[in-house]
């Protein structure tokens, strides 16, 4: 698949590596495990290219970090998907943004045959499989020390289930996995479940929607389930309208309808909270937890959904970013009185927010994100450490675009930021990418450049029982 020059960041990237980064500065000795990120890899298919950002074949990068050693063990490879070997074949048929499958096959995608499975968004621990997921009900199963593509993973017991799926999971301490599914229907219906393993369910709700809401992610907490509906909202009879418009075109942009808040509580089923907030729309929740008689929500939001179209990669390749970047916004939801307020955390330009994952579904002080001026005209090349108790934000700079910070909790840590933050750049001067590592105040600790540049990815996960004594037993040592 040979590409084109394109502007870094948005090029295809068709090189797959097994290679050891040389580091300049000191690793933490505690600092074991392997950051595993995915994102777009190819935009440039046979014959054709994606329309949108979100549409580019999944690629999988592995940075494995041994403490003390003075090398990162780096691997990437394209993920072998269906949709990877129809690319490869000239027959991509679209995407999340992409147009392409006319009535027959949507309905055939949707109804008979197994749904798109170009799982660029992230890679997650399910049971004892790691999966990398997008936005249907079909993840891919990986051997994450060679990345290796394993196979298909779709729940097929009775259950109900949908078919779209959250892209993003909520994990609990013990392992168990918590998805929303959309089924399309006459009633269409949120399926809430929790999943110990890729062929486990247990149902927790069915929750009936006329329209339902664009569900890209959602907060859980020990008892409670949030679901966010952004007015960005689908009529199912459009699926099936005669036209080949990618499938995120079929949503509609309708602020009248607010933005509804429903709290399902895990241990019955029931929707104990139905509450309006303003119209805004929203990619990432950074955490919620419980307090009181209250769940809070914190949310990366925009005033709309064109950001959505923002992302164009015809107009990023173009240089033509003029968006204004998320902004961090606190729901608070009453039990009690079954209401909810928005208060605004943060009015900076962020993207990608993350927190520990030691923290994850109970109370945080800190957002980690990525960060540029508002609104945003370029890449980002900071990210924040946001402190939500007082408002203190910390940066980190450099003269590359930087991707979502991701927190590496110490092992052994007291304090909700003992760890440090790994974030990769891309240095278009220089032509590659580089990994760094901060410590807790976004200092720089180390760094690794890479081979090759990276494109624009989206999401990562820290591993840390995927070491270097795993890898090198599974043959995924370079």
């Amino acid at each position: 698949m040979a590409a084109p020059t394109r502007p870094l960041g948005f090029h295809s990237l068709t090189d797959e590596r097994a290679a050891h980064l040389p580091v300049t500065g000191s690793l933490p000795n505690w600092l074991t495990g392997s950051l595993v990120r995915n994102g777009p890899g190819a935009f440039d298919l046979e014959g054709a290219s994606v329309d949108h950002w979100f549409d580019g074949l999944a690629m999988l990068h592995r940075y494995t970090l041994d403490g003390p050693a003075d090398a990162v063990a780096y691997r990437n490879r394209f993920l072998r998907s269906d949709a990877y070997d129809r690319a490869q074949a000239g027959e991509f048929t679209g995407g999340f943004a992409t147009g392409g499958a006319g009535l027959l096959a949507r309905l055939w995608s949707l109804v008979v045959a197994d749904p798109y499975d170009n799982a660029n968004v992230i890679v997650e621990r399910v049971g004892d499989d790691y999966l990398a997921m997008t936005e249907t009900p079909r993840r891919v199963r990986l051997d994450l020390t060679t990345l290796d593509t394993l196979g298909h993973a779709r729940y097929e017991g009775p259950e109900p289930r949908g078919q779209l799926a959250c892209a993003h999971v909520s994990c609990d301490p013990d392992g168990t996995v918590v998805n929303i599914e959309t089924a399309f229907g006459r009633t269409s219906h949120y399926h809430v479940f929790e999943a110990p393993a890729p062929d486990e369910r247990r149902p927790v709700a069915a929750v009936p929607v006329s329209d339902p809401a664009y569900l890209h992610d959602f907060a859980a907490t020990p008892s409670y389930v949030v679901l966010a509906e952004f007015p960005f909202v689908l009529n199912p009879v459009d699926l099936f309208r005669p036209g080949r418009a990618g499938f995120v075109d079929r949503f509609r942009w309708e602020p009248d309808r607010g933005t509804r808040i429903r709290v399902v509580e895990r241990a019955t089923g029931d929707v104990v909270v139905d509450a309006t907030a303003p119209p805004a729309f929203g990619f990432h929740h950074a955490n919620a937890y419980e307090a009181d008689d209250e769940v809070v929500v914190d949310i990366e939001t925009v005033p709309d959904a064109t950001p959505i179209r923002d992302l164009d990669l015809a107009a990023l390749r173009a240089g033509d970013l003029d968006a204004l970047g998320g902004r961090l916004d606190r729901y608070r939801v009453d039990l009690q009185a079954g209401t909810v307020t928005v208060d605004r955390l943060y009015d900076g330009a962020t993207a990608l927010p993350t927190v520990s994952p030691a923290v994850e579904g109970r109370e945080h002080r800190y957002v980690y994100a990525q960060h540029g001026d508002q609104p945003l005209t370029e890449w980002p090349r900071e990210v924040v450490k946001i402190d939500v108790e007082t408002g203190v934000t910390t940066t980190f700079a450099a003269d590359a675009f930087l991707s979502e910070p991701v927190f590496v909790p110490r092992p052994d840590g007291d304090q909700e930021d003992d760890g440090i933050v790994l974030t990769v750049a891309l240095d278009r001067a220089a032509g590659h990418s580089t990994l760094f590592v901060l410590d807790a105040d976004l200092t720089e600790l180390a760094r690794a450049p890479l081979p090759h540049a990276v494109p624009f990815d989206f999401h990562g996960r820290w591993f840390p029982a995927l070491d270097r004594e795993t890898v090198a037993e599974g043959g995924g040592w370079p």
